[in-house]
């Protein structure tokens, strides 16, 4: 049950935040800035690749992994095969995992390895495989730990896990948070584009940084909840299940992402799928039990004791521009005539700048209005570009790609997050608010200060 009046008392969710998750949300920017440092320091820019690869493989634990390659290959699918290698073993934990290279694998492909553990024995084991076959491996884990030793000694390259500027808390078991997916991101972002595979420079990586700190200012838990997508869409969703319907090559990342890290962080089961194959694959859940006027109002039913009954709600995630082939009609169109509340998220058009601007959040049960600028516009699904290829057109569509991606996640990591918290369930299944840790932040502010070397550090 959603305490919405936790949503406007931000000291009351500094108090729940026992993970750090708000601030986790409110320094994606500083963490892309520290990342793209570390990518720097690592060797990334001086590469000198032979070509683009044949296939990149991704292998790696949690739900920060399994994102990045899903993110990985929405981007630079179109240049190349992207192909996450699923972990084996009896248990989820580091130790019992493993993980095993296609026979066809070779010297022509590359291996990406994101972790925010680097102590799974099975990854060190993977990139041994790996260097015996003659594939490249590329490491973005912690400093120092067993994974990185393994992947220096198999020759390969390891950029460092960017933490926190003011890292409290222990990201080994935070592989959901909103920091952890940055972390391993934005490296393979700068890799990827030195080998050609997507256009992803570091002044394209600056805007995303900065695009991440404005979405945190806009969604940060001193903004009150009329003000704020992603307080707003966490209240739309408390009590429902919902249906994330994505349109657009990045958007269905995020859906997917958004689903994970809802069930791993609030307790909330989503079903995440795109359109338009979600409207037949999700539409009879419109009109069975879980429809919004399902046993409207049963008599006989225990109001105390018996918890209330979940009912779908719809949540569309789009980027695609206004003048586009778009289901989004029809969606709209199938949620209505069930008397199925909608939430809709994209980015939307600055009138000012031209660009995207800030993550319209509209909804309404059962009206579908638009956001409250009115506007909707996406970023295009095009992500790619020949290295070296110097088309500034390309690279400023690319540049949108990512800003627009960045905002969607920011937005939908936010919601989880404030979900999570005004339920009251943390990592341990504990309920209550509890004394945040000495120096946590105290979660009143949402403005983002830059520090000395040049990365933001957002309170939450």
């Amino acid at each position: 049950m959603l305490d919405e009046t936790l949503l406007d008392a931000p000291e009351a969710l500094a108090r729940a935040d026992r993970r750090g998750l708000l601030r986790a949300a409110a320094e994606a920017g500083a963490r892309v800035r520290t990342a793209v440092r570390h990518a720097a320091d690592a060797g990334i820019a001086n590469l000198r690749p032979d070509g683009r690869p044949r296939t990149v493989l991704v292998a790696g634990p949690g739900t920060a992994a399994v994102g990045v390659a899903d993110l990985v290959g929405a981007l630079a699918g179109a240049a190349a095969p992207v192909i996450r290698l699923r972990p084996t073993g009896v248990a989820p934990a580091a130790g019992a995992l493993r993980w095993e290279l296609p026979g066809w694998a070779g010297s022509l492909d590359l291996l990406l390895i994101p972790t925010t553990d680097g102590g799974e024995p099975g990854l060190a084991l993977l990139a041994q495989q790996a260097y015996r076959r003659g594939i490249t491996v590329v490491a973005v884990a912690p400093q120092r730990s067993p994974l990185a030793e393994s992947v220096v000694a198999a020759r390969g390259m390891v950029v460092p896990l960017a933490i926190a500027p003011h890292a409290m808390y222990d990201e080994e078991i935070l592989a959901a948070s909103p920091g952890s997916l940055w972390a391993l991101f934005t490296p393979l972002l700068a890799l990827l584009d030195r080998v050609g595979l997507l256009t992803a420079p570091p002044e394209t990586l600056e805007k995303v940084a900065d695009r991440l700190d404005r979405t945190a200012e806009r969604c940060g838990p001193a903004i009150a909840t009329y003000d704020n997508p992603a307080k707003t869409l966490a209240a739309e969703l408390a009590d429902t299940l919902p249906l994330i319907w994505t349109e657009g090559e990045t958007a269905g990342p995020v859906g997917r992402r958004f689903a994970a890290v809802l069930a791993e962080l609030a307790g909330l089961p989503a079903l995440a799928a795109e359109l338009p194959e979600a409207l037949p694959s999700h539409g009879v859940l419109l009109a069975g039990d879980y429809a919004a006027g399902a046993d409207p109002d049963d008599f006989f039913r225990d109001r105390v004791d018996e918890p209330q009954a979940l009912h779908t709600r719809v949540v569309l995630l789009r980027d695609r521009p206004v003048g586009g082939l778009t289901a989004a009609p029809a969606a709209r169109e199938l949620a209505l005539s069930h008397d199925t509340p909608i939430s809709e998220l994209e980015p939307v058009l600055d009138a000012a700048t031209g660009t995207e601007s800030g993550a319209g959040n509209g909804s309404g049960s059962g009206s579908g209005q638009r956001n409250g600028q009115g506007n909707e516009t996406g970023s295009g699904s095009g992500s790619g570009s020949e290295p070296g290829q110097g088309d500034d057109t390309t690279a400023d569509e690319s540049g949108r790609v990512l800003e627009a991606l960045a905002e969607l996640l920011a937005v939908t990591d936010f919601a989880a997050v404030y979900l999570s918290l005004a339920s009251a369930v943390d990592a341990a299944g504990i309920t209550g608010a509890t004394e945040p840790p000495s120096g946590a932040s105290d979660g009143s502010t949402s403005d983002t200060h830059r520090d000395d070397d040049g990365d933001t550090d957002g309170g939450s």
